[in-house]
Formats: structure tokens, C-alpha cells, sequence
């Protein structure tokens, strides 16, 4: 499939601003702190970042609107529908925050549950998709799930540093996440690897009977929708190296940065808060290399038709 940039970078950011305001729905931060004031305004910005940077992948970005109504049977239009509606409680919360330097436990709960909500809807989008079996599997929503949770737990924790909350909390949270995310995604990259296809030449075609069926010649010779679209491929080497940089990036390097974050934060805050940005920069780099990889390494069947 082509890594297309604008949803790479849509679910990336989604992902980070959903996971710190589930951080912020269950209280983890001082609302009665300035770092904690932004946050908020931080989360909010990254879920409407994202959200704006995926409509740019649409034919007819002023269209986007007219997703929202086949809630009953799309994914896509079930994560619209609840991205606007967590918007709702997440304002509330942040409104608290803010202007009453209070946490809304109503508010704040009904906020995490719907951005864990809105994630698995986006997550559900690729793992819904039969025609593309790498991404056919439970594995994918949890993986999406954790990542944003993991994302969200370090930029919690660069808010606690600077002064919004409980430093030990958040990094052993941050730690045990990033764990759980990068474990699975490593199952979840054995899983690809293993598949035997389920949708080949002979199957596609119905001539498997005769025998191992080969392309004599493409449908047409000019690239269309379908060839740009889903027909990317990358060298499984060249995947390899990039698999093993995103875990280094976005999971060995944060671990590493976070594990003597509570003792430095009680020596030296300023260091603790510059541990604290290199595990979300770090981290963030190696999400979006890895969602790459996610849209890059994955073989939609339609291909079967071009010879890929």
C-alpha cells in the first residue's frame, strides 16, 4: 500500500493527543499547574492536527462531512462521529483545567473512554479490511491502542516534569506501555511475515487448477488509481533495517531516557524535563517510521491482477 504522508502523520498525532487526554481524564496531572493548563491545549491541538491532516488524503476534502452518516456500517464514519463527539467532554475537562484549576472527574472519565474509543475506530479502519491480511488481525487495534497510550503516557510525563504532576507515577507507566506496545508490535510483525497468502494469482483468477498462474501481460499499461495506490513495495531488507531503527527510536531510546527521569526531576528538573523531550521526540520518530513501515510493507490483493 502507499504510505500516503497525510494519514502517516494523521495517526500519529491523533494517537499522541488522544493517549495524554486519557492521561488528563484520569487525573494524572495537577490541574491546579500551568504545565497542565497546556497540556490541555496540547491534546487538543494534536487531535485537530491529525484530524485535518487526514482529510488531505480525500479527493474532495469538502466533502468529508458526508463520511459522518454511514455510521452504521463504516469504521471511518464511526471514528468521525466519535472524535466529534469526544471533543465534547475533552472540552469540558480542559475548560476545568483551565479557568477552574479543577479536574472534572465526569468530564475527564468520559473523555479517556471516548478517545480509547475513537482510537480502536481509526485502528479498525485497516484491521476491518479482508483484502489486506497483514492488517487483518485483533493484533492491529491493540497495537494502535497501546501505541497511543505509551505516546500519551511521555508527553504526560514532559507535562509532569515541568511541573504538572507525579513524576515516578507517569514513568513507570510511560515504561510498562512502551513495553507492552513495541512487544506486540513485534508479534504483530512475526504474524505478517508468517502469513501464507490467502489471495494469490490462482486464486484471483480461478485457474489454479491448471496450475501456477503467471502474468502474461498487464490489464493496461498506464499507471491508474489502483497501481499508485496499493501497488507500493519496499525491499524486505530495507524494511528490516527501518523495523529494527523505529524500535531503537521509539522504544529502546524513551525507555532509556525515562528510567532515571524520577531520581534526576528530584535533582535537577531542568534535566528532567530535557530527558522528558527526548523520549516523546525520540518516540514520535519512531511511531511515524513505524506507521510507515505499517502502510508500506502491507500487499493489498488486488495486486494479484498486476504481478506484485
Amino acid at each position: 500500500m502507499h504510505p500516503a504522508l497525510s494519514i502517516i502523520a494523521f495517526t500519529t498525532a491523533s494517537g499522541l493527543g488522544y493517549g495524554l487526554a486519557a492521561v488528563l481524564g484520569l487525573g494524572l496531572l495537577d490541574p491546579t499547574s500551568v504545565a497542565t493548563k497546556i497540556a490541555h491545549f496540547a491534546a487538543l491541538a494534536l487531535i485537530s492536527a491529525g484530524l485535518l491532516s487526514s482529510t488531505l488524503h480525500l479527493g474532495n476534502p469538502q466533502r468529508a462531512w458526508r463520511a459522518l452518516s454511514q455510521w452504521r456500517s463504516s469504521w471511518l464514519s464511526r471514528e468521525g462521529v466519535m472524535a466529534i463527539l469526544t471533543f465534547i467532554p475533552l472540552c469540558i475537562a480542559a475548560y476545568g483545567a483551565i479557568f477552574q484549576s479543577r479536574y472534572l472527574p465526569i468530564a475527564g472519565l468520559l473523555g479517556t473512554l471516548g478517545a480509547a474509543v475513537t482510537v480502536y475506530c481509526t485502528s479498525m479502519i485497516y484491521a476491518s479490511l479482508r483484502s489486506v491480511q497483514a492488517w487483518h488481525t485483533p493484533l492491529t487495534p491493540a497495537c494502535y491502542l497501546l501505541f497511543a497510550g505509551a505516546g500519551g503516557s511521555l508527553l504526560g510525563l514532559f507535562f509532569a516534569a515541568s511541573g504538572g504532576g507525579n513524576v515516578l507515577v507517569l514513568s513507570v507507566l510511560s515504561v510498562v506501555l512502551l513495553v507492552a506496545a513495541w512487544v506486540l508490535k513485534w508479534l504483530w510483525r512475526q504474524h505478517m511475515l508468517s502469513q501464507v497468502p490467502l489471495s494469490t494469482p490462482e486464486s484471483a483468477t480461478g485457474l489454479g487448477f491448471i496450475g501456477k498462474v503467471k502474468l502474461f501481460e498487464r490489464p493496461h499499461s498506464n499507471d491508474n488509481y489502483l497501481t499508485s495506490e496499493m501497488g507500493f513495495r519496499v525491499a524486505r531488507k530495507h524494511a528490516a533495517k527501518l523495523a529494527r531503527l523505529s524500535v531503537l527510536l521509539g522504544g529502546v531510546v524513551p525507555v532509556a531516557a525515562v528510567a532515571p527521569l524520577p531520581l534526576s526531576g528530584a535533582v535537577n528538573p531542568a534535566f528532567a524535563v530535557l530527558l522528558a523531550i527526548v523520549a516523546v521526540l525520540s518516540h514520535a520518530v519512531g511511531v511515524l517510521t513505524e506507521r510507515w513501515l505499517f502502510f508500506a510493507e502491507a500487499r493489498h490483493a488486488v495486486m494479484n491482477y498486476y504481478g506484485h
